[in-house]
């Protein structure tokens, strides 16, 4: 046994157990399953071309050797982004921790009390510091969020507004630079107009519907925007405000001037820098506009015995519901960012971030006077944390850079600091001392900070925050450690079992490939340093990219897109923007089979195409002809086809080439969606059957954890003739030679997790990622054996195989009482996550238990599913009162001396055996979505309060 292998320790099934497994499906070897499974005409007929595998051990001096050519130098830089300090309670205890990393989405409330109880203060600590109503369980940048913002404006104009197509969005131009590119890209394909100028200048036209300001000014201008936001108001023009979120403790809340929409980032509560991410943005608005608010609400609502409980509120989200009409792709938010961040302020309280606020405005107050008694002038009239010095640029870039410091150079006599909570007296010496030597003069040493406010009094914060119990009283580490622990006991994530996710890969976050976030010299580069100061980051994103042109057979990569949504979206921008550069400005149709995801309907609509739907077969293969028939009809305007592949229904399709040809041959391009990439790496690509561009989701088929809903990374990988039109940033240029404005705020996206997926290709190699592939369809088809006479698999391939996933049939069950929701419930009991519930496929469930689970998992798993078929058969229609019915048992169910129910306590909380030995027990009983939505409540106040009498 080859002990220093990364493939042994990441792929589950041991050798000895090949054999059995084997068996039990009906195949001779793992050639005979991979030749049954894919077709043979797309087959990869040589191994990937990679570096050979490292060790973990080889790993960890690699990244060590590659982090140290990263220089950590003390940036001033702002533009959004802010050196912060993260509390070791919570670096330790959460961003370290799998109990809270390797967690789900909560679309399982009953096992996720704890982290929705995280992101509800999350939610509370947003809505109090921008002053507004209701808040979402946070976003993927301040640039997207900002697009979000425009979004919503947009799609809640007056009914006369939309009849007179008032489309015109009014753009400070104190916005941030990468937000006005992320503004930029996603206007057009919509029709919103954009219109940049100066805030005072501004004439309130009703050719407008909304405007977006930024708070404090992109580099450090404090305005007070009250005016400015009435006058706005009474012209029925609607106003979102950029707003950093620490500065909030000092100045008067964008909600209180009148704002429509709060939004930012949350980066500087306890996150690190990153190169540029993961960091959670915040997004905020009013009640009333809730129905099209982007992303997920965490809300509190009552569970069976009327107990409090958490969920996610309004959970089928806007893109499922409307499909080719929603206004937003949303369907990642930054749980672990918003967790950590939501953490940082229960940790310091109120008082904890006015010291924190204070002492960052009384450092630049301070440098301001010390840098004007050097006879230079400071330009921003009134700021918080940031100055504006006039100077010879190029001679202090030269000095401070020999002294490891960066400033943000405006122009040739214009530097801007932007200083954050990181700043000591000393370090506002060494500023000091660049500016004096620049300057030749003799530079004055401080001693202490100025208390003064450089802003003015009608800014001034003068409403209390954050006054709920949460945020005063776990201010010491053992509270807050007891805290974090006593949220992570009511959360069910892989570090307990095995989550059978179909669509979701939930694969191992492998720990030699997660260590390297907590290196400072990864963690602590500016996104807009100078790029001879990220050699290392350089090095190591060129690599991942070249390493996923290898595994997906195309020609370029863009790691922009933070989300599988957000490179869905870029994918087809690309597309759009190769169309118009051949003058095909017509094309616009959008072919999408009826079993597509909902995002990919919705991306395509904010791309600006139309979407038409094709049909699917009986079998959930798609209808060729109804597809040939499509496009054809709609040759002279077709734009591409949307198709996951192995399809949404787990199946390689055989016809996919001839499917793609005939796109082709009818002038379009493919867009393969890459959620199933993890059946396909080293024995197909995207690029062998037929595709022109692929997103990929870096936290599934690439390891990146889910963080309880996000960080993701969603990559698009394209054909040579795409390559030109990869998206740029408007700070550090990226992307091709013709490249599309910016899909995200950061240069590379969330370049800092981009680590983790770079560990797992580097470690693999090419024979490990093949063998990973291998044993996640082995591993499927073994639980569809194992299951097979308890379940239907409701779609198969031509030879009865499954790919990576399979949906099982539960919808007869109704004729005993039992829906696929009860299935759900009750394996909660039996200590799993439920796999994907009712989708592609209402009444189903999805399964996909990745080549990283064990034998003696997957075992357990099939035992449970097998029980639970015997107490569906068990049941009957008129009988409401089962164990099914009742599912999940709490602990203080079978404690309770009361027990009413017709099954003893020990089949409802110990029905197999394994169970005792680590039992997980749901904290509540199942909650009641209905009553949760009707009387919606997104922060922390008392449940007692929203109680019907």
């Amino acid at each position: 046994m080859k002990t220093d292998a990364f493939a042994l320790r990441h792929i589950g099934p041991r050798e000895n157990d090949l054999q059995h497994m084997l068996k039990t499906i009906g195949a001779e070897t793992l050639d005979q399953l991979i030749f049954e499974t894919i077709p043979s005409d797309i087959r990869l007929k040589a191994d990937l071309d990679l570096d050979p595998a490292m060790t973990e051990y080889e790993f960890a001096n690699h990244i060590q050797k590659l982090g140290n050519k990263n220089k950590v130098f003390q940036s001033y830089i702002g533009l959004g982004y802010n050196a912060a300090i993260i509390p070791a309670v919570i670096q330790r205890n959460v961003f370290e921790n799998p109990g809270w990393y390797t967690a789900y989405t909560p679309y399982q409330a009953e096992i996720a009390q704890g982290r929705l109880e995280a992101i509800l203060n999350f939610q509370t600590m947003v809505i109090e510091l921008t002053g507004m109503e209701i808040a979402n369980a946070s976003l993927l940048d301040e640039g997207t969020a900002a697009a979000e913002a425009m979004a919503l404006l947009f799609d809640v104009r007056s009914r006369d507004q939309k009849k007179n197509n008032i489309c015109k969005f009014f753009v400070s131009e104190e916005i941030l630079p990468q937000t006005l590119s992320v503004l930029q890209t996603r206007s057009t394909p919509v029709g919103v107009e954009l219109v940049i100028g100066n805030h005072e200048d501004f004439d309130f036209s009703t050719e407008y519907f909304g405007a977006i300001l930024q708070y404090p000014g992109k580099f450090g201008q404090v305005h007070d925007y009250a005016d400015f936001i009435a006058k706005a108001a009474t012209n029925e023009i609607k106003v979102a405000v950029a707003a950093d979120i620490l500065s909030l403790a000092k100045l008067t809340s964008p909600g209180e001037m009148g704002a429509a929409v709060v939004l930012g980032t949350t980066q500087r509560f306890g996150i690190p820098l990153g190169y540029g991410g993961p960091h959670a943005a915040y997004f905020a608005t009013k009640d009333e506009y809730k129905r099209s608010m982007p992303g997920r609400i965490i809300g509190v609502t009552v569970d069976t015995n009327g107990n409090r409980a958490l969920r996610m509120a309004l959970q089928t989200r806007e893109q499922h519901i409307k499909r080719d009409k929603a206004t937003s792709n949303i369907c990642t938010a930054q749980v672990l960012l918003s967790v950590m961040a939501g953490m940082y302020a229960v940790y310091h309280g109120p008082k904890g971030l006015q010291y924190i606020a204070n002492k960052v405005h009384a450092s630049a107050a301070t440098l301001a006077n010390a840098l004007e008694k050097l006879g230079l002038q400071q330009t921003n009239t009134a700021f918080f944390d940031t100055i504006v010095v006039k100077a010879d640029a190029k001679k202090v870039k030269a000095i401070a850079e020999q002294n490891e410091i960066n400033f943000y150079y405006i122009d040739e006599n214009t530097v801007s600091i932007s200083l954050n909570e990181t700043t000591s007296i000393a370090d506002l010496n060494k500023i000091i001392a660049v500016f004096a030597s620049a300057k030749e003069t003799q530079a004055t040493t401080i001693e202490s900070l100025s208390e003064t406010n450089h802003f003015p009094e009608s800014v001034n914060r003068t409403s209390t925050f954050l006054q709920h119990d949460v945020f005063n009283k776990y201010h010491s580490e053992t509270a807050l450690m007891r805290y974090i622990k006593m949220l992570e006991r009511k959360d069910l994530a892989l570090n307990h079992s095995m989550i059978s996710l179909g669509s979701c890969t939930m694969k191992l976050n492998a720990a030699s490939e997660m260590l390297p976030l907590s290196m400072p010299q990864w963690n602590n580069i500016h996104p807009f340093a100078p790029l001879d100061q990220a050699q290392g980051y350089q090095e190591m994103l060129a690599k991942l990219e070249q390493q996923l042109n290898v595994i997906t057979g195309f020609a370029g990569t863009t790691l922009q897109p933070n989300s599988g949504a957000q490179g869905e979206y870029a994918g087809l921008m690309v597309i759009r923007a190769y169309h118009q550069s051949r003058g095909d400005h017509h094309r616009n149709i959008a072919l999408i089979p009826s079993s597509a995801h909902g995002t990919n309907p919705a991306s395509a609509a904010m791309a600006g195409m139309k979407v038409i739907v094709t049909k699917t077969l009986e079998n959930g293969n798609i209808d060729v002809e109804d597809l040939r028939e499509k496009a054809i009809l709609h040759a002279a305007n077709l734009s591409c086809l949307m198709v996951t592949y192995p399809s949404t229904h787990g199946v390689f399709e055989s016809a996919i080439k001839e499917i793609t040809q005939l796109i082709h041959d009818n002038g379009g391009q493919v867009y393969m969606d890459g959620a199933n990439m993890n059946a396909q790496v080293g024995l197909t690509n995207p690029a062998t059957i037929g595709a022109d561009v692929c997103h990929l989701n870096l936290h599934k088929t690439f390891a990146i954890p889910h963080g309880g809903g996000g960080p993701g990374v969603g990559p698009i990988c394209v054909a040579p003739q795409l390559v030109p039109f990869l998206p740029s940033n408007p700070v550090i240029p990226t992307g091709g030679e013709h490249a599309i404005t910016a899909i995200s705020a950061a240069p590379w996206g969330s370049a800092l997790v981009c680590l983790i997926s770079y560990g797992y290709i580097s470690m693999l190699g090419a024979e490990g990622l093949k063998q990973s592939t291998q044993y996640a369809i082995l591993n499927a088809n073994y639980i569809k054996e194992k299951l097979n006479g308890h379940y239907d698999t409701l779609y198969s391939g031509e030879m009865g195989r499954a790919a990576h996933e399979m949906i099982l049939e539960c919808r007869p069950f109704k004729q005993k009482g039992i829906e696929v929701t009860d299935i759900a419930k009750r394996l909660m009991d039996y200590g799993f996550h439920a796999p994907t519930v009712s989708f592609p496929v209402a009444g189903t469930l999805m399964i996909e238990p990745t080549e990283s689970e064990n034998l003696e998992e997957l075992d357990r798993f099939c035992d449970a599913m097998i029980s639970i078929r015997k107490e569906i058969e068990a049941s009957t229609i008129d009988d409401k009162n089962n164990v099914l019915k009742n599912s999940p048992h709490t602990l203080a169910m079978l404690t309770n001396d009361i027990w009413d129910f017709p099954y003893s306590r020990e089949q409802a909380a110990f029905p197999l055996d394994y169970i005792a030995e680590n039992k997980f027990w749901p904290t509540v009983r199942r909650a009641d979505d209905a009553y949760g939505d009707r009387n919606l409540v997104c922060s922390c106040a008392p449940i007692e309060a929203y109680m019907e009498n």
